[in-house]
């Protein structure tokens, strides 16, 4: 079976692509993480930001209602949908292709993310600009989970080696999306700019995964034997 036998990974070609697909699936959660301090931002009661720049020795304390619960109204919006779908996914794998799933998901969250970095643009009172921060994070975190039950399921095909770059490629998604972010930081430009550039990042790695995902198949059968290849491409749509 494809699961004993070791098939031929030139180049590693392989193993890069499933450590891509590892990091596009912990990313996008990671760079929502990472961007609290802009999301906060877009929060603040006007009123309340004009009283701390009088009262500039009170300006920490001075915090919206949709400030102080973010944080725990994110959390509680990422991991619902993510037990929901990951058990879903577990039922229901085998009336959606896999092509379409992990397709499918990669799309749908590059298009929160090109949203996401649009609306940084955008002017929104705080209630709205909340809500809908909040649907993204479902969504985001959704199909996030659909994505990661869909690739573990593809690496369980071949042998165990596999699954080692998905952990890997998950494993850096924070320390990316904290690299991104610090670096948006110290880049000098205005927090808006920053988020701005910051995720646009997201966007292309997130595309580069897509991309990765389309060269799969092709590689396989350039580097796998007959049977092998036609085994894992099967699976694939």
């Amino acid at each position: 079976t494809m699961a004993t036998t070791s098939p031929k990974d030139k180049y590693l070609g392989v193993w890069v692509i499933f450590f891509m697909l590892g990091l596009g699936t912990l990313l996008p959660w990671n760079f929502f993480m990472t961007a609290t301090m802009y999301f906060r931002s877009r929060l603040k009661d006007p009123l309340l930001t004009e009283v701390s720049a009088n009262q500039s020795e009170a300006a920490g304390e001075h915090q919206s209602v949709l400030e102080t619960k973010f944080n725990n109204v994110m959390t509680l919006c990422a991991m619902l949908p993510l037990l929901l779908c990951t058990c879903l996914t577990s039922f229901l794998h085998t009336l959606i292709p896999q092509r379409l799933r992990v397709m499918g998901s990669l799309f749908i969250i590059m298009f929160v993310f090109i949203i996401t970095a649009v609306l940084v643009k955008v002017p929104l009172e705080p209630l709205p600009f909340f809500s809908i921060t909040m649907v993204k994070i479902i969504i985001i975190n959704s199909f996030g989970a659909v994505l990661q039950g869909s690739l573990f399921g593809m690496a369980g095909l071949l042998p165990a080696s596999y699954t080692t770059p998905i952990m890997s490629g998950q494993g850096l998604a924070g320390t990316f999306a904290a690299a991104s972010m610090i670096c948006a930081i110290a880049s000098g430009s205005e927090l808006e700019d920053a988020a701005f550039g910051y995720f646009i990042v997201a966007c292309v790695v997130v595309f580069l995964s897509i991309l990765s995902y389309v060269l799969l198949p092709k590689l396989v059968k350039s580097n796998w034997n007959i049977k092998l290849s036609a085994v894992f491409i099967i699976s694939l749509s």
